[in-house]
């Protein structure tokens, strides 16, 4: 990210009236230099609060900030509650901030949000609710992917089920931040970063260059703070993937994952659109429920069906 100290008196800055000369302002990474980042972590553990005061501290930096939150969608209703912009109160007014839900349901109408995002902000923040599979969506879209967690007791770490989850998230994850490491919570805090510390040693990197940290963090600022900590982690990994070659390959990987996701996307959409095809998948799925057929033979004779139209269109 190779950041460059300004006092923000130079064309272009975004520092506010007052305060030039009191806080050293970074080059923003402008276009086809954006930085696309994913936070996750589980619900309470005050992703809303530290976007805030992260958003906020970049903008004091001197950077344009977009927040994309994925709020999950109801598996029945498609519906989603879309509330993350409420909490979200000091950023969403800024003027060089761009705050805006979305549901997670439409996975390729997020993806063409944050390249939108990104082309008008230098630093694109993807909020998830990180109990889902939109961890891993998320996790193809951005160039680093930020796990944010409580300040928990060791034995949350043994119990299996909530292991798996964490172990599947970890994974995914390029730094892992314990937040709210502040007052009577420092201490818990400091236990759990070295917990998720050593558990990490049993998560395979995903790049050679990078070994996943745990960091504390206090978004409500105080004698732990964390905000600046924070970002120099994010910086430092950006820094060395540019340099190394690694994230333009990322990027490179995620544009073909998400042309197949379109692929298959576009596909079943001609399928729907099929009305021979679309009749005859209906007596099949009443079929299936009724386990006259198996699922698998079903798919096979509604794609037959749909090929054969195709080839003799």
């Amino acid at each position: 990210m190779h950041i460059a100290s300004s006092t923000g008196s130079e064309p272009g800055s975004t520092a506010r009236p007052g305060q030039e000369g009191d806080q050293q302002q970074e080059q923003p990474i402008r276009l086809g230099k954006s930085f696309r980042i994913g936070l996750s972590g589980p619900p309470g553990v005050g992703k809303s609060t530290f976007i805030e005061a992260f958003g906020m501290n970049l903008l004091s930096k001197g950077h344009r900030v977009s927040v994309l939150a994925v709020d999950p969608s109801s598996a029945r209703t498609g519906g989603s509650i879309l509330g993350d912009k409420t909490r979200m109160t000091e950023l969403s007014r800024d003027t060089r901030a761009y705050v805006r839900p979305s549901p997670s349901r439409g996975t390729l109408g997020i993806v063409l949000a944050v390249n939108i995002l990104s082309a008008g902000y230098d630093i694109c923040l993807v909020e998830t609710v990180g109990v889902g599979q939109s961890e891993t969506m998320v996790a193809d879209i951005v160039d680093m992917f930020v796990l944010l967690v409580p300040p928990a007791g060791g034995d949350e770490l043994q119990v299996a089920p909530q292991w798996g989850m964490k172990k599947g998230i970890m994974e995914l994850s390029d730094l892992v931040i314990v937040n709210k490491s502040d007052g009577a919570l420092v201490d818990s805090a400091r236990n759990a970063q070295i917990e998720y510390t050593s558990a990490l040693k049993f998560v395979k990197a995903i790049s050679s260059h990078w070994k996943p940290k745990v960091i504390r963090v206090s978004s409500k600022g105080g004698p732990e703070g964390g905000i600046d900590k924070a970002w120099d982690a994010m910086k430092e990994y950006f820094d060395i993937m540019e340099s190394t070659g690694d994230l333009q390959a990322k990027r490179g990987n995620q544009r073909k994952i998400w042309m197949w996701r379109q692929v298959s996307s576009e596909l079943l959409d001609l399928l729907n659109e099929d009305t021979q095809v679309r009749e005859m998948a209906n007596e099949l799925e009443s079929k299936v429920l009724r386990n006259e057929v198996m699922s698998g033979a079903a798919a096979h004779q509604i794609v037959q069906r749909f090929m054969k139209g195709m080839s003799s269109s």
